[in-house]
């Protein structure tokens, strides 16, 4: 037999009303009351029919994320804190794959099943903030992703420019004068593409470093094998490069499979620092040194912002909201940011992100090393001991 709110407050010893309360979120309880009904739904058994409560609130009680790429890590990570969120929120999460086809864009944008979800975060390519403004759906929306900007919708998007400069600072402490970047793209209009290289240029120049457009390789994609095309290009120069900066971690670990193939050390003989903290890139050898944009807030901030418009909760206007870089690795970092909402800067949410040094970087420089988010730092391993090796061929 079902177990009914008025089975829970004769349990309890409470209203129906405010057994409601505590279950919905309506208003306030005290916390005594509160753990009264919860023993009480524990004891009982209760499950919310939350079908059940969506359809009286006339909604469906399921969002979509719709992403460009499904065999990227990046976005898998991404959908999987969102997923999580959602799922405490009473919502069920579909994803969308678009293959980044402008085509598909805008049909996600303009509502297409727009009749069995309540909202949309959407992370576009190839739109514009034209195709956004002509939207004409009225389901709520929620941009991640760097391509679109100015638009009346929220936005949740890393300081490509702050993570540029801090990757390149970071090369620029380790000794390296010739820094190329791998991950300009032949598309002129890919913005992320055009902020990383933008910030390359200009951190090259604050360090007093001559930009050679050699050192600059276009791809065609962001993946594992432009990656290593592009660094089989730059070691075929009379001078190739003693580092590299690349647009992301994947093209980061197909420039390092090619170095090995070469006989080339990472990083004794060319260091390369990429962007995502992409889990893959922790049990690469050597570990990958990368940006770490916490995927996790953002998940989290781009569903959560979401569903406050979604159930017209009180909410400030559309912001970007941006996490911001904090330090490189040449620099010793604060301690990280504790749990809970980001910090309010301005009328935006700011959240840090981390540069990771390589496990032999933190050998030599005898430093540790924090993951992205608010975990614990770690010790550095002794030189010569298995997780310090002397040699990262």
């Amino acid at each position: 037999m079902a177990v009914s709110l008025k089975d829970i407050a004769r349990r309890a010893g409470v209203s129906q009303a405010t057994v409601s309360n505590v279950v919905n979120g309506y208003r306030p309880v005290g916390e005594a009351t509160r753990a009264k009904v919860q023993q009480a739904i524990d004891e009982l058994g209760y499950t919310p029919n939350l079908s059940a409560r969506h359809l009286r609130r006339g909604r469906t009680g399921i969002i979509a994320l719709a992403i460009p790429e499904l065999n990227n890590p990046y976005f898998a990570e991404l959908a999987d804190a969102a997923i999580r969120t959602a799922t405490r929120r009473g919502y069920t999460l579909l994803l969308d794959y678009t293959d980044g086809d402008r085509d598909k864009e805008l049909l996600v944008a303009d509502g297409f099943r727009s009749q069995i979800i309540d909202g949309l975060i959407l992370s576009a390519v190839h739109l514009d903030r034209a195709d956004i403004m002509t939207r004409t759906s009225e389901t709520p929306m929620v941009l991640v992703g760097e391509a679109i900007y100015g638009a009346p919708y929220d936005h949740i998007v890393i300081d490509n420019l702050a993570a540029s400069h801090a990757a390149v600072r970071h090369l620029v402490a380790l000794g390296r004068r010739r820094i190329a970047f791998i991950g300009a793209h032949i598309e002129a209009n890919r913005a992320p593409s055009l902020l990383r290289l933008r910030g390359y240029t200009e951190a090259l120049s604050a360090a007093g470093l001559p930009f050679d457009p050699e050192l600059t390789v276009t791809t065609s994609g962001f993946r594992r094998g432009d990656g290593a095309a592009g660094m089989r290009e730059l070691l075929r120069l009379p001078q190739p490069p003693d580092a590299v900066f690349a647009f992301n971690d994947l093209i980061a670990l197909g420039a390092i499979r090619a170095l090995y193939e070469h006989g080339l050390r990472v990083p004794e003989d060319v260091a390369v620092i990429g962007i995502d903290d992409v889990e893959e890139g922790r049990f690469s050898i050597p570990t990958l040194t990368t940006i770490s944009p916490d995927k996790e807030m953002i998940g989290r901030l781009a569903v959560e912002k979401l569903l406050d418009r979604v159930e017209g909760r009180p909410t400030n206007p559309p912001t970007e909201l941006q996490p911001r870089s904090a330090w490189s690795s040449a620099n010793p970092p604060p301690p990280p940011d504790p749990p809970g909402p980001p910090r309010r800067v301005d009328g935006r949410a700011v959240h840090n992100f981390w540069v990771v040094p390589t496990t032999q970087e933190l050998c030599r420089a005898g430093v540790t090393s924090p993951r992205a988010g608010s975990g614990p730092r770690r010790p550095s391993p002794r030189p010569g001991s298995a997780a310090c090796p002397r040699s990262s061929r």
